[in-house]
């Protein structure tokens, strides 16, 4: 998974969950694929399940919102 992420040229760090454990405790969603939206101060602002084409104008502009959004 790691290998994928730096092949795609994927810049955000990749949390790679393969029990779920984590993701299910903590963000309470289970069942890949699913993304996860961290604000800066390390708080869940958003998650969607099921592929998303992050390339999209639209999702550029949400993830360059987060990137301007000052640390609390």
């Amino acid at each position: 998974m790691q290998r994928a992420a730096r092949e795609r040229g994927y810049t955000a760090r990749v949390l790679v969950d393969e029990s779920g454990d984590l993701t299910g405790r903590v963000y309470g969603v289970w069942g890949p694929p699913t993304v996860y939206l961290i604000d800066r101060g390390g708080n869940l602002v958003g998650r969607a399940v099921g592929p998303r084409d992050w390339s999209t104008p639209a999702a550029r502009g949400l993830i360059q919102s987060l990137l301007r959004t000052p640390r609390r």
